[in-house]
């Protein structure tokens, strides 16, 4: 029987603002993915205003979202989501794979029609809004995919050495910073990390997502805490024909495991915020986030407050 590990997590969101909001639409991604590998057997979100509408629904990757509107003036908003989250091993991936340059291949557009996996794919292989490529990114890459080199190989050398060279600096930079910036001052946080990673993979033509999720809060024992612990984390999940998608945690320098708890997926952060929406008045606001993740599994826990 593969191993198992149960977590509950509680992650609260508080915006406080200047002003009154006097209409409000906004779009959660909060409810765990399932997934072979994860189940979810309990889900809570309480919403403070009571939301005026709300709507669950799938989005356009798959992932589970809610629609709220707030037609009521309100100075606070306060969102708690709480769920119970059994995480499985991922199935083994040390078999051969494709070299990179062949799986690339597959995703470029011929005369003839790509299978349903690879036409998933392809849409991740493009620019994004907060990913774009330029050759800065194949450059940055060039030392990991050299040529005939088997992608699973490549892209565990690219997620090493963005490992090695970046530092992770928390509020050094925001959604806004451009990912030229992020590549020339290797500095930031998971969210940059992940972003780089699938640059560098999309400018060579493969095809790479963004996952959004958390990570187990306690170190088991002789082991140090990862690092985006108590905090929405990021990683990367590349297309490595045969095996299908791999996941990649270049903050950690790790495959996504028994700690990774998936949230949604998507082809960077903006399609899977936790918390987004538009907003009529509210001035300037704050913004608070809290993550505790529980492993029921060991009765571990752990607290911390951090921002998305």
């Amino acid at each position: 029987m593969s191993a198992a590990v149960t977590y509950r997590v509680k992650h609260e969101t508080l915006y406080k603002y200047s002003a009154e909001v006097v209409h409000a639409h906004h779009l959660l991604h909060l409810v765990p993915r399932a997934m072979a590998h994860q189940a979810c057997s309990e889900q809570s979100i309480q919403i403070t205003p009571e939301p005026s509408g709300s709507l669950d629904a799938i989005d356009a990757f798959g992932n589970p979202l809610r629609r709220l509107e707030f037609s009521r003036p309100h100075q606070e908003l306060s969102v708690t989501s709480e769920m119970k989250v059994e995480v499985r091993e991922r199935r083994a991936t040390d078999a051969p794979t494709e070299s990179w340059e062949r799986a690339r291949n597959r995703l470029l557009y011929t005369a003839r029609p790509p299978g349903n996996e690879q036409l998933d794919a392809i849409r991740y292989r493009v620019e994004s809004p907060y990913v774009r490529i330029k050759q800065a990114f194949t450059e940055y890459g060039a030392d990991c995919f050299v040529t005939g080199r088997p992608l699973l190989a490549a892209a565990d050398a690219l997620m090493m050495k963005l490992y090695r060279e970046m530092k992770y600096t928390p509020g050094v930079t925001d959604i806004s910073t451009p990912l030229l910036q992020v590549l020339e001052e290797k500095r930031g946080v998971c969210q940059d990390y992940a972003h780089l990673m699938i640059a560098c993979l999309r400018a060579r033509g493969l095809a790479a997502r963004y996952v959004s999720g958390y990570l187990r809060t306690n170190p088991r024992p002789g082991e140090s805490q990862l690092v985006g612990a108590d905090a929405s984390h990021a990683w990367v999940a590349a297309f490595c024909p045969p095996l299908g998608w791999v996941e990649f945690d270049p903050t950690n320098g790790v495959r996504a495991g028994l700690d990774h708890i998936a949230i949604a997926w998507g082809r960077d952060f903006g399609d899977v915020s936790p918390l987004r929406g538009v907003i009529l008045g509210g001035g300037s606001h704050t913004l608070a986030v809290r993550v505790h993740v529980q492993n029921m599994t060991s009765s571990a826990a752990g607290r911390t407050e951090s921002a998305d």
